[in-house]
């Protein structure tokens, strides 16, 4: 069936390394959504992000779309798309115009954001978000809303997000060739945030870690917007192909093997609980199953687990989320679902950790655990319509930009002296 006229719908699209996810919504005159359908297939064409295969990536993109379309009872032409690859790069730029202590204007407000537009250099990368964040007015820092107030100097700080450009051609190219426009394509990072962070943790400062089955990226949101970011390639397959050469068994096998019986924790029972392996080989060629103990099974999980949180840690000290600021860290992605992955974090990092699942109300219960958190948060980030700044037209004012710096650092201090 096709969409009526006027109706306005949301189609959320993540590919990643292990799954293709789709969600169609229909936004509230509240704001709220209704979900109206999900689908979801194996992705067999990327890997660590990045497209390998685009026929394999194309066929399940198409099939889980035509899943959410059936049980939606309705066919979408656009979707909000999912980036996650490596590449990411997040960077705050400043710029200034003056008012002349009049009182401030929409135009002026309109003036500032395009001056901020046109101010942007990307340098051979692709822009996916240009977003305004925090005003200033003459030095004082933090200003949500200058509509009204006297200055003699107005300057905004703009959050721009950047990719490689190859990567995300591939995935526009893979998403339009499966029949479906893309409206928008959106980092990961951002959309993950909007679903399981709290407004109040993105002002007071966060670290989100999305523990994908390719990728893991580490994100630092501060004073409300996204600050800072690290890609890592490694995640939750790293653990099952560790799994499946250790103990000779396919990766099928092993995955159930991880999610059944595997833990980031150790308890007393680990060396008595018995897990029967499924061999290569199989049966048909007269290889017989194996068994081992738990405890072995946890001893390949936590080499692996070592590695990836001495990763993440060198990520959140790069990205300077340490001392007071850094006491929160979310945890979310398929690989977060490991049981005691929150404790075992929480004693590596030495921070407070929890697992962060999507909030958004009406998740079937099969998509609202942590491995759909990018699904919800690009429906939620459709929904909103968020400003970006490439969607203005116009250009007459002199910009100045802002002097380069350690944003995190900048917006700890602004969080100190409360605005």
């Amino acid at each position: 069936m096709p969409q009526p006229p006027g109706r306005k719908l949301v189609t959320a699209l993540d590919i990643g390394s292990s799954k293709v996810s789709a969600l169609i919504a229909e936004p509230g005159e509240a704001g709220e959504l209704r979900i109206l359908g999900t689908g979801q297939r194996e992705s067999r064409g990327v890997k660590r992000g990045f497209v390998a295969d685009m026929e394999r990536t194309e066929a399940a993109i198409r099939e889980a779309v035509e899943q959410a379309e059936r049980i939606a009872g309705t066919n979408v032409e656009n979707a909000f798309v999912g980036f996650s690859a490596g590449g990411l790069v997040s960077t705050v730029a400043s710029v200034e115009v003056g008012i002349g202590g009049r009182k401030i204007e929409k135009s002026d407000i309109d003036n500032l954001l395009v001056a901020g537009r046109d101010s942007i250099n990307p340098v051979g990368r692709m822009i996916l978000h240009a977003l305004p964040a925090l005003y200033t007015l003459d030095g004082l820092q933090g200003v949500k809303k200058p509509l009204g107030l006297h200055a003699d100097k107005l300057a905004v700080d703009i959050h721009v997000i950047s990719a490689e450009p190859s990567p995300v051609r591939n995935l526009d190219l893979c998403v339009r060739s499966a029949h479906l426009g893309v409206s928008a394509i959106v980092a990961s990072p951002v959309a993950a945030g909007r679903a399981c962070l709290s407004e109040e943790e993105r002002e007071l400062g966060v670290a989100l870690v999305e523990m994908g089955a390719g990728v893991t990226n580490v994100s630092v949101f501060a004073g409300g917007m996204l600050v800072g970011l690290k890609s890592l390639a490694i995640g939750g397959i790293d653990i099952t192909d560790d799994i499946a050469s250790a103990f000779g068994t396919r990766r099928v096998e092993a995955e159930r093997m991880k999610c059944f019986y595997g833990s980031a924790t150790t308890s007393p029972r680990d060396n008595h609980d018995m897990i029967d392996i499924a061999p290569i080989a199989g049966a048909d060629e007269g290889a017989e199953a194996t068994r081992i103990t738990r405890a072995q099974l946890i001893a390949v999980i936590r080499q692996r687990l070592d590695q990836l949180m001495g990763e993440i840690a060198g990520a959140l000290k790069g990205l300077g989320f340490a001392g007071p600021f850094g006491r929160q860290v979310v945890l979310t992605g398929g690989a977060s679902e490991l049981k005691g992955m929150a404790d075992y974090a929480q004693g590596v990092l030495g921070r407070a950790v929890r697992v962060g699942r999507p909030k958004l109300p009406g998740l079937p219960e099969a998509h609202g655990g942590p491995a759909f958190t990018t699904l919800a948060g690009l429906a939620l980030f459709a929904a909103s319509d968020e400003l970006d700044l490439r969607r203005l037209g116009g250009n007459d004012r002199t910009v100045r930009k802002g002097e380069d710096g350690n944003m995190v650092q900048r917006l700890i201090s602004l969080f100190k002296s409360n605005y």
